[in-house]
């Protein structure tokens, strides 16, 4: 039998079963009589057991250290757990944020839409929903691995809005200036790492492949003589979707490019010889600076190269080149202006 009792602004669900025990607490009546069905109903199926007492913040630390540690995206999960868990990523000395003392028997709906508009108000709402993707991850694998709750009771609340994709364009000009900040010249190898990221940079640009897959390419994925390269998916350069494990046809700008690293090439070293992507986003960072150019990140390259490249190869083609299963999120890349598209058609 479900009792109800109200608390604060919200209502508490009590469900004692067979023997078991469970309660959680939502920003309506409703909400709670319908957790409260399906709660008799899983005990009386036997499909849960009893809801440990542990509170979200033992969930996401499990979830930190059991699943996120195998994950390729594992340093940017356990960051943004620990930012939870801790108060922030830089140490422990600030407060965990207040959901993570939520009690598992207590967790509800309510909790999180508190936990959206607080976040909302602090930082941007992509930020926002990277958070809400690891949390709810956690919280699925909490329900259907480790028998920890019944439901994920954020499937009842709503998400923040998607933020606006860039649409940011890269100039040649801008391309040039940056290649001089990063120390970069055609006819030189690059031998100093600033150099290797104007490299890096430029290569990006023609072959629309990610920071992380450049900095874990291998020379034993090169193909000169076939003019391609595999993205073969190890560590670092694991691709973020099982289509990112690819293989990327080589134009002869591309190929100029891997044949100056070949001549500074060093044994059992990656093709442009930088240790991660955080050397990348620095000098890109500095070079940025120096150079006098605003709002603009090395993923914009991404942008660039797939909207260059749809102009020399059909969709399907490039599609398959640069890792999307998914024809609408080369929409999300191609930024083609309207004026550039009414050029083509005299």
């Amino acid at each position: 039998m479900a009792t109800f009792r109200k608390r604060g602004r919200g209502w508490r669900a009590e469900v004692c079963r067979n023997g078991v025990r469970r309660s959680a607490t939502f920003a309506t009546k409703a909400e709670a009589a319908a957790w409260a069905a399906s709660a008799e109903a899983e005990i009386l199926a036997g499909k849960r057991g009893r809801i440990p007492d542990k509170t979200l913040g033992d969930l996401l630390a499990r979830y930190r250290d059991e699943v996120s540690s195998g994950k390729r995206s594992a340093r940017h999960e356990i960051v943004r757990i620990n930012s939870i868990l801790r108060g922030g990523a830089r140490g422990a000395s600030r407060a965990p944020d207040p959901i993570a003392s939520v009690r598992l028997d207590e967790l509800g709906a309510s909790h999180f839409a508190t936990w959206r508009d607080r976040r909302l108000k602090a930082v941007s709402a992509a930020t926002v929903l990277r958070e809400w993707s690891i949390m709810s991850a956690a919280i699925n694998t909490a329900v259907n691995e480790w028998g920890w709750l019944p439901a994920n009771p954020m499937r009842t609340v709503k998400r923040p809005p998607s933020a606006k994709p860039r649409e940011r364009r890269i100039s040649d000009d801008e391309i040039e200036r940056l290649l001089f900040a990063l120390g970069y010249e055609r006819g030189r190898p690059p031998l100093t790492k600033s150099a290797r990221v104007g490299a890096a940079f430029l290569f990006a640009l023609e072959t629309a492949m990610r920071a992380g897959e450049i900095v874990g390419l291998r020379w034993e994925d090169v193909h000169f003589d076939k003019r391609f390269l595999k993205v073969a998916g190890r560590e670092p350069g694991a691709g973020k979707t099982p289509a990112a494990r690819r293989e990327v046809p080589l134009s002869s700008e591309a190929l100029r490019i891997l044949r100056q690293l070949e001549e500074v090439k060093a044994g059992g070293e990656p093709v442009f010889r930088l240790a991660s992507t955080r050397a990348i986003n620095w000098f890109f960072y500095s070079a940025k600076k120096r150079a006098v150019i605003h709002d603009l990140h090395f993923h914009d390259t991404r942008h660039e190269a797939i909207t260059r490249l749809a102009k020399r190869i059909g969709v399907l083609d490039l599609a398959r080149m640069v890792g999307h299963r998914d024809l609408r999120q080369l929409m999300v890349y191609y930024n083609e202006t309207a004026s550039e598209i009414a050029a083509r058609l005299d």
